[in-house]
């Protein structure tokens, strides 16, 4: 999984204003809670005693599978489905009983749901009208927002005159203009291409800050979630996994689902030998995988001879040359200030260079379990190493995240 450092987009030059307005005045922004909230349709639940605290200004983003509950808690939110057990606040008002129109807050759909014999400015000033806001408000509120989006150009135009990506941003213009204090967006970049939804994310964050509003968006891109959230919520099968930041998500991740889902991480599966507490309050846990022997992982302790697992993502791995007749033995741990290395044999299988970075896929020489390791493309190329050969893999416990469920 590449991350992008950058997490701004630049809107494109001939769209750009020279000098972009200031925010347009909106109410404070919210936070939203949910609290033991379950949502069953008939026989089937699809949230299951779901608790979380988005605090008021955050990007997040919940993220996870189709079928995992995401849009479920989404429209549960907004007011476009009921709560079957549970409480829903925004800000401090609980507000089960209130219809959409009442919690002050937007939905921004996957499809825009632009009016298509409607021009741009009749559909971002649509939900003006149905609030019955004055004439004269409304025309300076939809001028306001079409200037922010570096749309007024496109004011009389209709919705298929417009590129995908303008149609993104009138839909946020239509959604923001009723100045809600939480805007809710259904995965809104998945009908762009990769390159526009590259650039559009970035719009999406800036305008989030300029706002300060609370948006909380539904995603199943990875790299999207990582590049706009100060939140993310990974959702499995109707439960919340974890909930971190961007940053916290990446490096520890809290369970095998969750290091699967996010990216690349190599998983062992196993069970715990014994466990050392360390000077920084947690604990060093060494692990008994079949086929590979002991790893040593960093986390929280949790009782001996359980299962539980530990990854390595792809990019901590380091690869030398080995002889395949003399495969590594473990190290154990001298001391609890020492660093345990864990090491076994792989021989490479595939090699993919994608520019930059050199992905190499591996399977270990005793399980044959699959493998990734990547590295620069330079620091590739003067290991000389080819498909087919036996290798040895290294990694310190430090960079060995455990996994107990």
């Amino acid at each position: 999984m590449a991350l992008s450092a950058d997490r701004s987009s630049p809107i494109a030059p001939q769209e750009q204003p020279s000098n972009p307005p200031a925010a347009v005045p909106i109410d404070t922004a919210a936070g939203v809670s949910l609290r033991s909230v379950t949502k069953k349709y008939g026989p089937v639940t699809a949230i299951e005693n779901m608790t979380l605290d988005v605090p008021a200004g955050l990007y997040c983003c919940l993220l996870g599978p189709s079928g995992c509950g995401k849009t479920t808690a989404l429209r549960m939110i907004s007011g476009h489905e009921s709560v079957t057990s549970g409480q829903v606040f925004i800000g401090e008002r609980c507000v089960n009983d209130l219809p959409a129109a009442k919690r002050n807050t937007a939905m921004m759909f996957q499809n825009y749901a632009l009016f298509p014999h409607k021009t741009v400015w009749q559909n971002v000033d649509f939900g003006l009208k149905m609030q019955r806001i004055p004439q004269a408000e409304r025309r300076e509120r939809v001028g306001e927002i079409l200037e922010l989006v570096g749309l007024s150009h496109t004011a009389q135009r209709k919705p298929h005159q417009l590129s995908g990506g303008q149609q993104q941003r009138i839909a946020l213009a239509r959604a923001l203009v009723t100045r809600p204090q939480v805007l809710m967006l259904d995965e809104p970049l998945s009908a762009l291409d990769e390159n526009l939804r590259v650039r559009m994310r970035g719009e999406l964050r800036n305008i989030q800050k300029q706002f300060g509003l609370t948006f909380i968006q539904v995603t199943h891109h990875v790299e999207e979630a990582f590049s706009l959230s100060d939140q993310i919520v990974v959702m499995n099968h109707g439960h919340i996994d974890q909930v971190a930041t961007p940053n916290q998500l990446f490096n520890q991740p809290a369970s095998q689902f969750v290091a699967k889902f996010i990216g690349d991480n190599n998983i062992f599966a196993g069970r715990v030998l014994s466990s050392t507490p360390q000077d920084d309050g947690k604990d060093l846990i060494r692990i008994d995988v079949e086929g590979v022997g002991s790893l040593y992982a960093i986390g929280h302790s949790t009782p001996l001879n359980s299962d539980a697992a530990c990854c390595i993502r792809p990019d901590l791995l380091t690869i030398e040359k080995t002889d395949a007749s003399h495969p590594y033995s473990d190290a154990p741990a001298s001391s609890s200030t020492s660093t345990p290395i864990n090491a076994l044999t792989a021989r490479i299988t595939q090699v993919e260079l994608t520019g930059f970075v050199t992905r190499v896929v591996l399977i270990t020489t005793n399980t044959g379990q699959p493998l990734l390791h990547t590295l620069r493309t330079v620091d590739w190329e003067d290991l000389a190493l080819q498909e087919g050969q036996t290798v040895l893999l290294k990694w310190s416990a430090n960079d060995c995240v455990f996994l107990a469920h």
